[in-house]
């Protein structure tokens, strides 16, 4: 008598594809899909500087599912993708605040160096000499050494002010945060900020400054940033109003 033993074939992967796309009253829009483990629910957003919106499932979910929630939430990504703001290129032209002041960026091919400020018919211009092809990254440079330049002193008078002490400070271009803190004292912050008015980024280093005192957002930490920044409810207004719009430079 011969005995057979079945064994049941374990079941297919789930596929989930990495994008979808979706038509929407401008045009058909790429939306990238995530699967996040932690997630209870379907979501959708559109990241702060990002061109492409994420569509998110939890580990249960099924792209079916996924794809049925987006067509429900259509109009609020449209609404969201059409009050995004367009882009502005470092170029000649092209008008980029700095310290909150706008500036017209002037190519100067004809003459040497890197970048500097001047007026021009009685508007403040930056001059970015050399040729084209080099514009934009000299720019950008110059823009994170004015950023350094304002950020190092604002930590030293911060954290002069709290009793507390900085390992490193070190600038970044994040999208997800502005600032940030590490337990081993260093704080980075994106450089975008100096395209902010002065008190935005003086509200900023406060905030990373007084987690080097109190690692969270407790009412402690906020009674720190209050005391080295007694401004800072508006420049942490303005970070959450318009901070979004400076991701579109450059």
């Amino acid at each position: 008598m011969s005995l057979f033993a079945f064994t049941r074939s374990p079941p297919a992967p789930r596929v989930v594809p990495s994008h979808v796309d979706l038509d929407l009253p401008d045009g058909p829009v790429r939306i990238a899909v995530k699967v996040e483990p932690r997630a209870r629910r379907y979501s959708l957003r559109l990241p702060t500087g990002s061109d492409e919106p994420v569509l998110t499932l939890p580990k249960s979910g099924r792209i079916g599912e996924a794809v049925a929630f987006l067509e429900r939430h259509r109009g609020w990504l449209a609404e969201r993708l059409a009050r995004r703001p367009g882009k502005v290129g470092f170029a000649h032209g092209a008008v980029v605040p700095l310290r909150g002041l706008d500036h017209r960026i002037f190519h100067r091919p004809d003459r040497r160096g890197t970048v500097w400020i001047d007026e021009i018919g009685g508007s403040p211009h930056l001059c970015v000499a050399g040729a084209e092809e080099h514009l934009a990254r000299r720019l950008t440079d110059f823009l994170r050494r004015e950023a350094r330049r304002d950020i190092e002193p604002a930590v030293a008078l911060h954290a002069g002010r709290l009793g507390v002490r900085a390992s490193a400070v070190r600038l970044k271009d994040t999208v997800s945060r502005w600032g940030s803190c590490t337990a081993a004292g260093e704080l980075s912050f994106s450089w975008r900020v100096i395209l902010a008015p002065p008190f935005v980024l003086d509200y900023l280093v406060a905030h990373e400054v007084a987690h080097l005192r109190e690692m969270n957002h407790s009412v402690r930490f906020w009674r720190c940033v209050a005391e080295t920044c007694p401004d800072m409810e508006r420049g942490r207004l303005w970070l959450k109003r318009h901070g979004a719009g400076l991701h579109a430079y450059g």
